[in-house]
């Protein structure tokens, strides 16, 4: 079961679709990339799997997908609707911002500022395909709160070997064979299935590790 409700930005109203938790332990607050709305197959893999687990998930839709146009609004407009979208959730558990391509760059600018306790950032776009000089490794960095980093093996918008090791406060989880939607080969190491799993898999065992035990620790 899902609600959804409109959320009033500076740009023009987004929507949020919550998908709860019977027993909340945390709240996943996850927006797009700058290609399509949150139907994408990561995003909808973990709404569909870790309420089950405690942890409520919420989908942002930012105002230019429901106002039909195919092509995304400026970043500092992504970042106001992450913000509008967050500023309207209770704040009864900790709270991790997120999102996937685009949307894990909003979360990294925000997150510090939204009092997040963690960053997901699915499919980080570390450079544009081809421009690997152009990197934006230091709007990851900071987020300044626990990030985990989930990127296709074959992601044209940064390897996960494009990404410096030893980065402080960053965990990286890798989808074999995946790009940038983690999509992968019919014949690749991992199923389309398994591929999933791997992200849910990743984004639970963290958010526990990172944000679950150490609100319970404090």
């Amino acid at each position: 079961m899902s609600t959804e409700s409109r959320v009033p930005t500076p740009h023009g109203d987004g929507r949020s679709t919550t998908y709860r938790a019977r027993r909340p332990i945390a709240t996943l607050l996850l927006s797009h990339g700058a290609g399509a709305g949150v139907g994408s197959r990561d995003l909808q893999a973990l709404a569909a799997a870790l309420p089950r687990q405690g942890i409520t998930v919420v989908l942002f839709d930012q105002p230019w997908v429901l106002a039909g146009r195919k092509v995304a609004s400026p970043p500092p407009t992504l970042d106001d609707g992450l913000r509008a979208a967050a500023g309207r959730l209770r704040r009864t558990t900790p709270l991790v911002v997120g999102g996937r391509s685009a949307g894990a760059r909003s979360a990294a600018r925000c997150a510090s500022g939204l009092g997040a306790a963690g960053c997901l950032a699915l499919a980080f776009p570390l450079h544009p395909p081809g421009r690997p000089e152009k990197s934006r490794l230091d709007e990851l960095l900071g987020a300044g709160v626990p990030t985990l980093v989930v990127q296709g093996e074959r992601d044209t918008f940064g390897r996960p070997d494009e990404f410096p090791d030893g980065l402080a406060g960053v965990d990286m989880s890798v989808v074999p064979g995946g790009d940038h939607g983690f999509a992968v080969p019919k014949r690749g190491p991992v199923s389309q299935d398994e591929a999933l799993g791997i992200v849910v898999e990743a984004t639970l065992e963290w958010m526990v590790r990172e944000v679950i035990g150490e609100s319970a620790a404090g």
